[in-house]
């Protein structure tokens, strides 16, 4: 019963986004839109939770995310589903499910759930933004979609951010060099830390990936894929390459670069920021998926896409003082003390003009109103007192400038408050102290 006293609080790993914090994360949206429309990409929705063989099948049921780190859960209908723990297998299943014409170029932005161990910029709840491009293996797509990653944190300012890349073959060649990479690590599996050990059979690319001292120097000497490539997975890299470089897209090789779902073929990347914490530093990656589609059910079709991690891009743009957005600030706040009905009016009147305006609501005091018209940012303050309201006039009231109060005609405000707006500095909300603010006007109302 006391658990039921006490305040609801965000589940652990997770946390609330709240405005003014919430216009930096529009604003990346935005421009993320604005970079990947450009190009032809279109928003798609997928619902947050699938049946859960979709990511069985497409991410890899040996894979961590699968594994240890996936939110699944038994309708009432007795179905299992799980919550999308990645953007690219879902965008796949409708893909199959719907065949739009190919190639098929969408963008989403997305909640993503893993039961991991919440770190800074990696919450059980995070965010992606991210694309799939379906229906064509050419090597200038992938350095489309790479390109738009790039242009994206370039874009929001990031100068410390370095590009990976790597090849992980296809299925004709990749095979022969798996078989040569166990052999290598066998005689070595005590060398291994506890985890890779166990799972070396199964998936010895995973070995690559670790990043325990132990594994790292095993693997120092290891064979790499890049020397095992068949003659046309080596072209489509050198492909790849010659167009990042073309399009002046700063990159380098790494061998050890595999990733962590089982459906990448041929072409993968990852963005790091050095600025953040060196074992959290990736901001965004992804690769080319040749197979995945086939595997959901679909005639084969190649594709390739990427995903970002907003909170982890927002750290990184925190790191370099980049990314700084103002909250959009009000052109008008109506302050009215003659019953409200006019201010009711007028806050409509002003919006449906394409002004942004708000208003105080239960007959709060001028002193109270003009606080929150001071505290919402807002350009200039619209009063409407008694003597306004006989004259059929208003106040308009500079918040920002060191100007005099004039009187306007009511049907001229509109007019008014956009050419005070267009010549008055923007001044963010004041999202602080509102609570105690409220409880101050509520003292002055009761004692005026």
């Amino acid at each position: 019963m006391a658990d039921d006293l006490q305040p609801a609080r965000a589940p652990g790993g997770t946390r609330d986004v709240l405005f003014p914090e919430s216009a930096r994360w529009e604003a990346l949206v935005a421009r993320f839109a604005a970079v990947v429309e450009a190009a032809g990409y279109g928003l798609a929705h997928t619902p947050i939770f699938e049946e859960t063989r979709v990511f069985r099948r497409g991410i890899g049921a040996g894979s961590d995310v699968v594994g240890k780190e996936m939110y699944e859960f038994e309708d009432r209908g007795g179905r299992s589903l799980a919550l999308r723990p990645e953007g690219t297998a879902p965008l796949v299943r409708a893909f199959v499910q719907h065949r739009p014409p190919v190639p098929w170029k969408a963008w989403y932005v997305t909640p993503a759930f893993r039961y991991e161990r919440p770190q800074a910029g990696r919450y059980r709840q995070h965010h992606q933004l991210g694309v799939e491009a379906i229906g064509t293996g050419d090597a200038d797509l992938d350095v489309e979609v790479i390109a738009l990653a790039h242009d994206l944190l370039a874009g929001v300012g990031l100068s410390r951010v370095d590009l990976k890349v790597h090849s992980m073959g296809d299925p004709t060649c990749r095979p022969a060099y798996l078989e040569e990479l166990r052999a290598y690590l066998r005689p070595r599996r005590a060398e291994l830390c506890a985890e890779h050990a166990e799972r070396l059979e199964a998936n010895p690319l995973r070995v690559l990936d670790c990043k325990r001292p132990e594994c790292r120097a095993v693997t120092a000497e290891a064979p790499r894929m890049l020397d095992h490539l068949c003659e046309a997975c080596r072209r489509h890299f050198d492909r790849v390459r010659e167009g990042l470089a073309a399009l002046d897209v700063p990159f380098a090789v790494d061998d050890r670069l595999v990733r962590g779902f089982d459906y990448y073929t041929r072409t993968t990347f990852e963005f790091t920021a050095p600025s953040l914490d060196a074992a959290q530093n990736g901001v965004g990656g992804g690769g080319r998926y040749d197979g995945l589609v086939e595997v959901m059910g679909g005639p084969p079709t190649p594709g390739i896409g990427f995903g970002i991690g907003i909170e982890r891009l927002l750290l990184a743009c925190d790191a370099e003082q980049a990314f700084v957005v103002e909250p959009p600030a009000l052109d008008a706040f109506v302050v009215d003390v003659v019953g409200g009905a006019t201010a009711r009016d007028l806050t409509a009147r002003l919006r449906r003009s394409g002004l942004r305006a708000d208003r105080a609501f239960d007959g709060r005091s001028m002193r109270s109103q003009l606080k929150a018209a001071d505290r919402s940012g807002a350009r200039c303050a619209v009063i409407v007192g008694p003597d306004e309201l006989a004259a059929g006039e208003v106040a308009i009231r500079p918040l920002r400038v060191d100007e005099e109060q004039v009187s306007v005609p009511l049907d001229a405000v509109v007019d008014a408050v956009r050419q005070r707006a267009a010549k008055t500095p923007q001044r963010a909300p004041d999202a602080s102290g509102t609570a105690e603010d409220e409880h101050e006007d509520e003292h002055e109302e009761e004692n005026p």
